[in-house]
């Protein structure tokens, strides 16, 4: 508990004095707090994930079909007996996010994606070489929001590995 004898007698002294906002620092406040406002509720009539903060992002502000199929970007390294080895999920140093996120750049470079072949041949010595990369997107089929067990696989791109990252390490 601070008492009067324990203030500090270089600092001013406490006042109850208020001091009101001028004319003008009112408009501005005001005007500020309006056209937040008017963001806000624009952004939430009109807005999408790219209006965010002001619009509202749309995993939050939308239902989807409980019938429509939900997708799952994948990206494989083929061996040469034709099994699968993971690539994404962090086996490359990238997350699934942020490799869902440079898919497109990736359909339209497809040898990026023997950059991704090449890190991991790097990290894991040990493995089978790889004889091609590609991006798979499994749809899975929905009723009433429950799997039904059925899906379909799209081959988004395919890239052939160069003979030299073929080879065994």
């Amino acid at each position: 508990m601070v008492t009067v004898t324990d203030r500090d007698p270089s600092q001013p002294a406490p006042t109850d004095e208020v001091i009101g906002l001028t004319s003008r620092a009112r408009l501005i406040r005001l005007v500020i707090a309006a056209a937040v406002l008017a963001l806000t509720l624009g952004g939430s009539v009109y807005g999408d994930d790219y209006a965010f903060p002001f619009g509202p992002p749309r995993m939050y502000s939308t239902r989807a079909d409980p019938d429509t199929p939900v997708s799952s970007t994948r990206v494989v390294g083929l061996t040469d007996d034709g099994g699968e080895v993971r690539l994404s999920g962090g086996e490359v140093g990238l997350r699934r996010a942020e490799f869902e996120g440079q898919v497109p750049r990736l359909v339209d470079d497809p040898e990026l994606l023997g950059l991704l072949a090449e890190n991991y041949l790097n990290s894991h010595p040990e493995s089978e070489p790889l004889v091609a990369v590609a991006i798979i997107v499994r749809r899975l089929e929905l009723r009433d929001g429950a799997s039904t067990g059925a899906f379909v696989d799209d081959v988004l791109v395919t890239y052939d590995l160069p003979e030299t990252m073929r080879a065994s390490p």
